[in-house]
């Protein structure tokens, strides 16, 4: 009845947790961009369907994850993700009972440094991951992709466990990459940004997560989340300045 899509580049840290969440499932298909480390060899421990494309983007790469399967209902998974004991029974049982809904939104609890955080936007983070193989996709978009399903929706109630940035600098070092990417993505948009853009969104970010979201209920970690968030802020809207400027030029 399922299939467990998963897209994978250098994930030997990470992906033996994940797949032993959903070693369950029906079905396990992973599609890996030539990792140069033990990846494909402990991906091969839990399912044959495994392929090697070269990267063509986070949206594309995981549609094709999700043509190869061949399950009637598909459950699309990040390497750094944890379908937990709960979710895999609270599935189980909606699928045998023959669901009517095209998809289904997850909530999902994300860590920072091992820490469950539970303001600052971060929880429940609801996130449509299941969904009939017919019915769904993932939209093309540098970054932040999401799947569109055709159909109504529901919610499941258990969560997935996401095991994020693990510290500070392992935010920074992504950051660079993410905020590239979502530059580039309102820059697709024809998004222009303002000198007010770089002086006033950031600290808008860092407000907005630490007071309005109530980041600043989990101590330490919410005041270090907002920072970064402002941070990463401010570069996405100067990268796409950038590139306003090279556009003007």
């Amino acid at each position: 009845m399922l299939s467990v899509a998963i897209i994978t580049y250098n994930e030997e840290d990470n992906i033996r947790d994940a797949l032993e969440s959903v070693k369950w499932a029906d079905e396990i298909v992973v599609v890996d961009s030539f990792s140069k480390d033990r990846t494909v060899e402990i991906c091969r421990e839990y399912t044959d369907k495994v392929f090697s494309m070269e990267w063509s983007g986070f949206s594309h790469q995981k549609n094709k994850a999700i043509s190869l399967t061949t399950m009637p209902w598909i459950l699309v998974l990040d390497a750094d993700e944890r379908v937990t004991g709960p979710l895999r029974d609270e599935i189980t049982t909606l699928l045998r009972d023959e669901p009517t809904m095209a998809g289904y939104y997850i909530p999902r609890k994300n860590f920072f440094s091992n820490r469950w955080i539970r303001h600052g936007g971060w929880w429940p983070d609801y996130t449509l991951r299941l969904f009939r193989r017919n019915k769904g996709r993932i939209e093309e978009r540098e970054v932040h992709e999401a799947i569109r399903v055709d159909g109504e929706v529901g919610y499941l109630k258990s969560p997935l466990e996401h095991y994020t940035y693990r510290d500070v600098s392992d935010f920074l070092k992504r950051m660079e990459l993410y905020s590239g990417l979502a530059a580039k993505e309102l820059y697709k948009n024809n998004r222009r940004a303002t000198v007010m853009d770089l002086l006033l969104r950031p600290p808008a970010t860092f407000l907005r997560m630490l007071i309005l979201r109530m980041g600043i209920l989990d101590g330490i970690y919410g005041i270090i989340l907002a920072w970064l968030y402002s941070v990463y802020t401010y570069k996405k809207y100067s990268k796409l300045r950038g590139m306003n400027k090279a556009q003007k030029d």
